[in-house]
């Protein structure tokens, strides 16, 4: 009876700590995402305020700052919920780990009862009857052998018994740290988004203001946007030109019609191409550090109601006078000076072109073979907002890509 008894206990132990275990380990890995992503926005906040401290420009416009503070209430906004799924999480967990110390509190109580039953029965049948009259008692050899397995049993029995209140004893211990470091975990991300939350209601207010300040002279800021807009698209066609004459000149060098819209390619340009497309969503930002300030496509804008805007690459922010280097290895085809006093550098790598506009200091010349993280020259300044941004886009023969789909993590 106390063996079956016992026997009912370790099963159900077993099958209890299999599924916390598994449910502990989905947590954990959650929990792992969940950080990954809290770090990255906050080293993306931090980025963010890095290239804020550099820009030594003193008076930065209106809607510059909005779309700033655009992109820290994003930020911080996202912060919160990833820190508050985190708190929730863990709550989860500690109200999980309460239930086990419960359960094995339990166990323990049961284990000890029976262990303590079984030694005052075992101190009983020693003062009655010796181990050795036990054995001389046997009626026969085969008996006095199977008397002798059977207090085999029970001495390992006991012993199993013994390590089983030992590890429930260490569980309990275990568990009992866990509670307090995850009690100790929750308390800090509660009190960490306290913090942020006050942040964000600061830059929210201050968007509030700069809106209202916007609003006054909508139809003055609305120009300028569209003007801005206007300039970039003027660029666009220009590249668009510059790359439909690369298309015709390889096409007329390989004896090909002129009027094909896609590139003519050697053996060696194919299989470029093929390697190239085989790292789709693998390639190296162009810049070592930045971030995304506009992407790719058509986006409304963060404060005018209204106004789109069209973007064919994407533009990162990233330090003054960073170096510019080849997302892959490829053949520069073009180097055009743009309006502005800005230079665009075309990299071809087979029937994909990488373009990389607002550059200056260029390192590279036309013809030039350019291998994997080459340096092509460095992001020149942009005198009106004073961030450094480069431009970058992606083409397959005259297609415009998303860089996103293309670059790591971008």
């Amino acid at each position: 009876m106390q063996k079956g008894k016992f026997a009912y206990i370790f099963i159900a132990s077993c099958f209890l700590t299999l599924f916390m275990s598994q449910a502990a380990l989905g947590q954990s890995a959650k929990q792992r995402q969940l950080e990954q992503r809290r770090e990255a926005l906050k080293k993306e906040m931090q980025q963010l305020q890095r290239l804020r401290e550099t820009n030594k420009k003193k008076e930065v416009s209106i809607l510059t700052q909005v779309e700033d503070l655009d992109t820290k209430i994003r930020l911080r906004s996202d912060l919160i919920k990833v820190t508050n799924s985190q708190a929730n999480l863990l709550t989860r967990e500690i109200n999980e780990n309460l239930e086990k110390m419960e359960n094995l509190r339990k166990e323990l109580a049961i284990l000890k009862e029976d262990y303590s039953d079984m030694i005052r029965k075992s101190y009983k049948s020693k003062s009655g009857q010796s181990k050795i009259m036990f054995l001389l008692s046997s009626e026969s050899f085969k008996q006095a052998y199977k008397r002798t397995q059977y207090m085999k049993q029970y001495a390992n029995y006991r012993k199993k018994q013994g390590l089983q209140i030992k590890e429930r004893t260490t569980l309990i211990q275990e568990t009992n740290k866990k509670l307090v470091k995850q009690k100790g975990d929750k308390e800090a991300l509660i009190a960490e988004n306290r913090i942020a939350r006050r942040e964000l209601d600061k830059e929210k207010e201050r968007q509030d203001e700069l809106v209202k300040e916007i609003r006054k002279k909508s139809s003055s800021y609305i120009a300028q946007i569209k003007t801005k807009q206007q300039e970039a698209d003027r660029i666009d066609r220009q590249i668009d030109k510059l790359i439909a004459d690369a298309i015709a000149a390889s096409n007329k060098k390989a004896g090909k019609s002129a009027s094909s819209k896609t590139f003519a390619m050697t053996p060696a340009e194919v299989a470029l191409a093929k390697e190239f497309s085989g790292n789709k969503g693998r390639l190296i930002w162009p810049v070592v550090r930045g971030r995304v300030t506009r992407r790719f496509g058509k986006s409304a804008h963060p404060t005018l109601p209204g106004i789109t805007l069209t973007n064919s690459g994407v533009d990162i922010e990233t330090d003054p006078d960073a170096a510019v280097r080849a997302v892959f290895a490829g053949e520069v085809t073009q180097i055009q000076d743009m309006q502005g006093g800005t230079i665009t550098v075309f990299i071809r790598h087979g029937d994909y072109l990488t373009v990389y506009t607002n550059l200056k200091s260029i390192k590279v010349k036309q013809g030039d073979k350019i291998s994997f993280k080459q340096e092509i020259g460095q992001v020149t300044r942009n005198a009106f907002s004073g961030k450094s941004i480069l431009k970058f886009s992606v083409r397959k023969n005259t297609s415009k890509l998303n860089p996103a789909d293309w670059v790591l993590n971008m």
